[in-house]
């Protein structure tokens, strides 16, 4: 029988916060590794985070707070990893503990820069661990919406049907509803373009361009995106019309809670990069996903891809974004 044993959290941003806020639900207590031990202590002092969702009130006597990462990874069965994907190999280069015997679930929604490989494979390459034990959660679904209880759904991929079941259900409740999945590297590499799309999807809402070119934008982001999944993960049977891909490219698409899709809009109404970059609180990993896949695509299955390459262009190589969107739309069918 598989057993999840203690819950750790590593993380302490929006989607960590509201992860754990699930998991707590359903668990007598967690730990949670927060990298600054100031802001652990504002946690206690306040009841809840003092940076993202601070609406959200905890129980502060069940959670084991730590701000040494192998403390809480050395005493935890199972890890949930929430950190943003441009932090994620910084934080993990700190880990010295075995983690091989333990279960691993990424909320990372990111790839690893630099290493350009999502974060299941980074686990079981650097850390040796199993495929039975990487798990990853997709969405559709927002931190804040959880926040709000709002109505939610995830979906959670395992090779192991058992240990995804078991983990599903500690997430699950009245307005969190949990799909289960095989498909854990479709749904990674998913996670990763729909937050391109999503800058894409902002940059032609920020020119004004209409939301009937925004739909043909989106439309055909999907079937970019089933190309380039099906390259690098051949799965028969994928339907890249289910919430994991679909559902999660369109909330993150058209959402006002959408940081990717609020950095393009930025972008689409003059900002230049960097500019949008600074006036964004939190990080839109799109930006780092635009150049991460591109270079795997580059080295491997090639695929055409031209929304991608387009905001390539226009974060990386400067091309106005009218330029950059012109030359791709007489391609959308």
């Amino acid at each position: 029988m598989t057993s999840l044993g203690k819950i750790a959290v590593v993380g302490a941003g929006s989607w960590a916060t509201a992860l754990a806020k699930l998991l707590l639900n359903n668990n007598d207590r967690i730990l949670w590794y927060v990298r600054r031990q100031d802001r652990i202590d504002d946690f206690i002092r306040y009841g809840h985070n003092p940076v993202y969702l601070s609406d959200v009130a905890f129980d502060i006597p069940r959670i084991d707070f730590s701000a040494d990462i192998n403390e809480v990874c050395g005493r935890a069965d199972t890890i949930v990893v929430a950190v943003p994907s441009p932090y994620f190999k910084g934080e993990a280069e700190k880990i010295s503990v075995d983690l091989s015997s333990k279960t691993i679930v990424s909320a990372v929604k990111g790839i690893v820069p630099d290493e350009n490989m999502i974060v299941t494979d980074y686990f079981s390459s650097h850390f040796g661990c199993d495929d039975s034990r990487l798990l990853v959660i997709g969405g559709p679904c927002h931190a804040e919406e959880v926040a709000l209880s709002r109505l939610s759904y995830l979906t959670i991929g395992c090779h192991d049907e058992q240990r995804c079941r078991m983990f599903a259900s500690l997430l699950a409740g009245p307005k969190m509803k949990t799909i289960i999945s095989r498909d854990v590297a479709g749904i990674e590499y998913g996670a990763v373009l729909k937050n391109v799309y999503a800058i894409a999807s902002g940059i032609v809402s920020g020119m004004k361009t209409g939301d009937n070119f925004v739909a043909m934008l989106v439309c055909n982001a999907i079937r970019e995106m089933e190309r380039f999944i099906q390259s690098v993960s051949p799965m028969p049977g994928r339907d890249i019309c289910l919430s994991a891909y679909l559902g999660d490219l369109l909330v993150t698409a058209y959402s006002r809670f959408s940081r990717n899709h609020n950095f393009g809009s930025m972008i689409g109404k003059g900002y230049s990069v960097k500019a949008a970059m600074m006036e964004m609180e939190m990080v839109a990993e799109g930006y780092y996903g635009t150049k991460c896949i591109r270079q795997v695509n580059d080295r491997g299955p090639r695929v055409d891809m031209p929304i991608l390459n387009a905001v390539y262009r226009i974060l990386y190589e400067g091309m106005p974004a009218k330029m950059a969107i012109g030359a791709v739309k007489d391609s959308f069918s």
